[in-house]
């Protein structure tokens, strides 16, 4: 089980991507497009990922983008929540 730690990094990092990749993530969950408890499981699959050094370089050098790097583990779920 990841830390409280690990926890809270990892949703920063999964917040900066939806938000490089035009996704709001609070707006999804409002309109019902992201279900009750999907952001925790993104959260925890995001704790499983083996590149997050290079996920902060990449959030770092990108102001925004079409989509996300290819060793993203929740890349293909923020693209199909759309733009808000």
């Amino acid at each position: 089980m990841p830390s409280k730690t690990q926890i809270d990094e990892h949703r920063k990092l999964m917040d900066q991507m939806a938000d490089r990749l035009g996704r709001d993530l609070d707006e999804a969950e409002l309109r019902g497009d992201l279900a009750p408890g999907a952001r925790d499981a993104m959260i925890l699959s995001c704790t499983n990922c083996a590149s997050p050094e290079e996920c902060r370089k990449w959030l770092a050098t990108h102001d925004s983008a079409d989509e996300a790097p290819e060793y993203c583990r929740n890349g293909e779920a923020l693209i199909k929540l759309g733009k808000t």
